[in-house]
């Protein structure tokens, strides 16, 4: 399976080109004011702009109005068996919607600078509460495991408590694919969906390597040769009828061309194309060739979107509506942080909940 010729892999887009240039201009042309005003690390209060998808619930609060990461039930409890306790809230006949993958399905949160947890306002949890509204009830299992490779999704026994969604089943002494492919398959009448998002933590380091082409052309492979096999089992374990999800990522280093200089702009540039050119086209012929619907979740946050439209965002000015909806739906522009906010969780439940509840 290749993702594309080498001739391409050496070439950029004109779309692309055109949106890197853009953004370059951009920043430059805000740099003064958001040096004056705060570092590229500082709460980002995004004023009014006429978007709904900006910011929390709340328009025109900073990040401080998310949450602080807790503990809240999901419907199920830790238990060494991978079965959930039910919810009262929770129908006898109602489906399991199944969660695989790494921080982002485990709903991770920074809750400052240097610290954060796993918290139930990730977008499995979301999208279960929101199923309760439907037809369709769903119940989650979240097997998701925080900072897992694709490597260590298939090799790696156990996972963390700290690292485990809330309310997730233990698997200790079983990689999170056996448990989650066991468990499938023992509740097959019974499973409503499924989601997988890794890969993130494959190329993460790619955006920063001297030679990011030949970074993300060695990991794809790798995540080719985990997700493959994981990817069958799992249709092996549903069935032909139960709708498989698989995620990517918001582009959250476009927040760093916030920066204004030449080093962050060029970060911003390579981890435009890695998405764009290299990871979610590996991800998109992965998860269709068996039967799984991929959301390119980079395009959903806007990284593609129209950089002449600008939002003022507090402390940077007036920006680029990309980089702004990287600063609103999550925590990178105000911690480094690569993980959304609670309303960036809600984008990627909303854009599930569009292709299930139909």
């Amino acid at each position: 399976m290749r993702i594309r010729n080498h001739r391409h892999r050496r070439r950029i887009s004109v779309v692309t080109g055109a949106l890197l240039v853009a953004i370059a201009i951009a920043i430059a042309a805000c740099t003064t004011q958001s040096s004056t005003s705060g570092s590229a690390t500082s709460s980002p209060a995004e004023s009014s702009s006429g978007d709904s998808s900006q910011g929390d619930s709340s328009q025109g609060n900073s990040a401080s109005t998310d949450p602080a990461p807790t503990a809240a039930s999901s419907g199920t409890s830790p238990g060494t068996s991978g079965t959930p306790t039910r919810s009262a809230t929770v129908g006898p006949d109602d489906k399991y919607y199944v969660s695989i993958g790494d921080s982002y399905a485990a709903g991770y949160q920074p809750s400052g600078p240097d610290d954060g947890g796993t918290t139930s306002n990730g977008f499995a949890y979301q999208l279960a509460t929101r199923s309760r509204s439907t037809s369709t009830p769903l119940q989650l299992v979240n097997f998701a495991c925080s900072g897992v490779t694709s490597t260590a999704l298939v090799t790696t026994k156990g996972c963390e408590a700290g690292a485990l969604g809330p309310g997730a089943p233990s698997y200790a002494g079983r990689t999170q694919a056996a448990a989650a492919i066991e468990f499938l398959s023992t509740q097959r009448s019974r499973i409503g969906l499924v989601t997988v998002v890794i890969g993130g933590n494959d190329v993460k380091d790619c955006v920063t390597a001297a030679s990011p082409q030949k970074c993300i052309e060695g990991a794809i492979p790798v995540l080719r040769r985990n997700l493959e096999p994981l990817l069958a089992a799992i249709r092996t374990a549903v069935g032909s009828a139960v709708p498989i999800v698989g995620l990517t990522y918001p582009d959250v280093f476009l927040g760093d061309a916030l920066k204004g200089t030449s080093a962050s702009i060029t970060l911003a540039e390579r981890s435009l194309l890695l998405f764009k050119d290299y990871l979610n086209p590996a991800l998109n012929l992965l998860y269709a060739a068996h039967g799984a619907t991929f959301l390119d979740i980079t395009a959903a946050t806007g990284a593609y979107g129209d950089v002449t439209q600008r939002v003022e965002v507090a402390p940077y000015g007036s920006i680029p509506r990309p980089i702004a909806q990287i600063c609103t739906l999550t925590f990178y522009c105000q911690y480094g942080d690569i993980h959304p906010r609670t309303v960036g969780y809600q984008l990627i439940a909303e854009s599930i909940s569009h292709v299930v509840f139909k």
